[in-house]
């Protein structure tokens, strides 16, 4: 498995993996837009595992980005052989509906820093985060638990934040933020945008606030999940 690449799946230039390559030091990384018309995907067989980033598209959006639709069916193949697979928001939208999950909008966006209750503290990915994380959040869908799947966590609103099937995990929070991710974020016009629909006037003090409250405890805990997640790979 040496000369083989780690697999990142980017669909927003602003949405890649941040912290999570960290724990890939020395591992080749490949990035692919999964949303470039035509854009191929790597053969299975070359890629030692994939993180699946977000963005602001839905899944059912196919039509507009046919890219989506090829990278579910990369995904399904995936699943079928067991490829360590990790997805960040958009990420586990698609591993879901690769693994049959109807996927649409919640009962309203899921907008700041909020608490993870944490199911399972034995699962080596998620676990770290166990009883509870506050945790940066930015959705609008949701999804049940796909078949077979084993939840991981939960938040107030929505009753899937994480779960593990087979070697795929799929976290729709973002457990690789930090400051220097938020305010990236903010830069960008239609994020601001978002937020401020959801938080108000002070969208971006309430965001910038809370990554300073919660960023230290995030970092320690979030880096020992995806370091295990690398270990997969290996």
């Amino acid at each position: 498995m040496a000369d083989r690449q780690l697999l990142v799946i980017r669909h927003v230039p602003w949405e890649g993996p941040h912290r999570i390559l960290d724990a890939f030091a020395g591992i080749p990384v490949v990035e692919v837009d999964g949303l470039a018309p035509g854009a191929a995907l790597p053969a299975l067989n070359d890629v030692r595992g994939a993180v699946i980033m977000g963005g602001p598209m839905s899944v059912n959006d196919g039509a507009e980005h046919p890219g989506l639709d090829a990278e579910v069916d990369w995904i399904r193949q995936a699943l079928a052989v067991d490829l360590p697979m990790l997805g960040i928001c958009l990420g586990s939208q698609l591993i879901a509906r690769a693994a049959g999950a109807p996927v649409a909008p919640g009962p309203r966006k899921e907008i700041g820093w909020l608490p993870v209750e944490i199911a399972d503290p034995r699962d080596p990915v998620v676990g770290p985060l166990a009883p509870m994380t506050v945790a940066l959040h930015w959705h609008g869908e949701t999804f049940p638990l796909p078949d077979g799947a084993t939840a991981l966590g939960r938040s107030a609103l929505t009753p899937v934040q994480a779960y593990r099937l087979g070697s795929a995990w799929g976290v729709l929070f973002h457990p690789e933020a930090d400051e220097a991710l938020v305010d990236t974020w903010l830069t960008v016009p239609a994020m601001r945008a978002e937020a401020e629909e959801v938080l108000g006037p002070d969208a971006e003090a309430a965001l910038r606030l809370g990554a300073m409250r919660h960023t230290e405890a995030l970092i320690a805990r979030s880096t020992q999940g995806f370091a295990a997640f690398a270990a997969r790979t290996t």
